[in-house]
């Protein structure tokens, strides 16, 4: 088969598709890879390198497009990519189509089939190529938004640690997940006050016992995150509905009611974001302004850390992309389950309804 890496697009995209040991496992299988040139050089990862593991290097992307049966990328498709697309071709990305009806129909159209990472799902309902970015993103929710917080850009001026003497930064993170967990672990270790809000009570108590009473936990309730907010200095939104848009769970009246300054990160972007009054923004543009708070929704978070993100998407999605390839398409998700989930578009047709919900 004949694997094709083009060079992201998007603002500000520095990732790539696979890291060159990928290429080198899929070269000893038999395989074709083709890189965009330059493709992995924001990674750090040099065309002499994928040379050097087997692949073949072209100029531009409607030949790595053009030439692949399995296209591998890291973000969706946007605008310009679509004449790229064609009905003999496997799409293996992030899609987060609830979020993005003109790529959906664009897909449709063009009659190809779209696999996306983000629903991939094994039998324990765990998203393993989604997990290693949005452990990613939750760590960076948490420096971003103590960024956010600092005077000289606008924020409150607040330290989330405190020091003796000062009140400690109140950080609240709605959702429990993969990307709320490594949040809470990111701001814990920075000594702020931290209140996990989830709707499952056997996960806070999971995530009690993990933290080891160091987070306060609470149930989702409107009244309970309106009180939660109004008091925060900073609120990360990490909530997941598997292929479908997310809730919004912060209203503009609560948003209303929070201190000048203070800080909202939106994890769920690409799901439509989890508070009312989010748009995704990018990484040389972030923030907003939302009554006094500041909105950081970047659609790409971790764009920002492209080595470690590459080398993490790599280590989860290498094995799906070996079988996809050696198997073929249809095989491959005729065999596993969990990879058949993530099965979003095929031949014009909508797989996964949730992205129409």
């Amino acid at each position: 088969m004949i694997i094709g890496v083009p060079t992201e697009i998007k603002d500000s995209e520095r990732r790539v598709g696979m890291t060159p040991t990928g290429v080198d496992e899929l070269s000893a299988h038999g395989h074709r890879v083709l890189i965009q040139s330059g493709a992995g050089v924001g990674s750090g990862f040099g065309d002499d390198a994928y040379r050097a593991a087997g692949a073949e290097i072209v100029a531009e992307a409607a030949d790595v497009w053009g030439g692949a049966d399995l296209l591998v990328k890291v973000k969706e498709p946007i605008a310009p990519e679509y004449g790229f697309l064609r009905s003999d071709l496997t799409l293996f990305t992030y899609l987060h189509l609830a979020a993005a009806p003109a790529l959906t129909t664009a897909l449709l159209d063009a009659g190809t089939t779209a696999i996306a990472y983000e629903t991939v799902q094994l039998p324990d309902r765990s998203l393993p190529l989604l997990a290693p970015m949005s452990e990613i993103a939750g760590r960076l929710s948490v420096q971003v938004g103590a960024q956010q917080l600092l005077g000289p850009v606008g924020g409150r001026g607040v330290l989330l640690g405190g020091v003796p003497g000062t009140p400690r930064g109140r950080v609240v993170v709605i959702g429990g997940g993969v990307a709320g967990t490594h949040a809470a672990q990111m701001a814990v270790g920075l000594g702020a006050h931290v209140t996990i809000v989830d709707l499952s009570i056997p996960q806070l108590r999971r995530l009690d016992e993990r933290f080891d009473g160091r987070v306060d936990t609470r149930v989702s309730t409107r009244s309970t995150i309106a009180d939660l907010v109004a008091d925060a200095d900073l609120v990360i939104g990490s909530v997941l509905v598997p292929g479908a848009a997310a809730p919004k769970l912060v209203t503009l009246d609560m948003v209303e009611r929070m201190r000048p300054g203070s800080v909202l990160v939106d994890i769920a972007v690409d799901q439509g974001g989890c508070f009312e009054g989010t748009h995704a923004t990018t990484h040389t543009d972030p923030t907003y302004r939302v009554h006094d708070a500041i909105y950081y929704a970047v659609a790409n978070m971790p764009g920002a850390v492209p080595l470690t993100s590459t080398l993490a998407l790599t280590n989860a999605t290498l094995r799906y992309t070996l079988a996809l390839a050696d198997r073929g398409t249809e095989a491959a998700l005729e065999a596993d389950a969990s990879l058949r989930a993530g099965l979003s578009i095929r031949g014009g047709e909508v797989i996964d309804t949730r992205i129409l919900a």
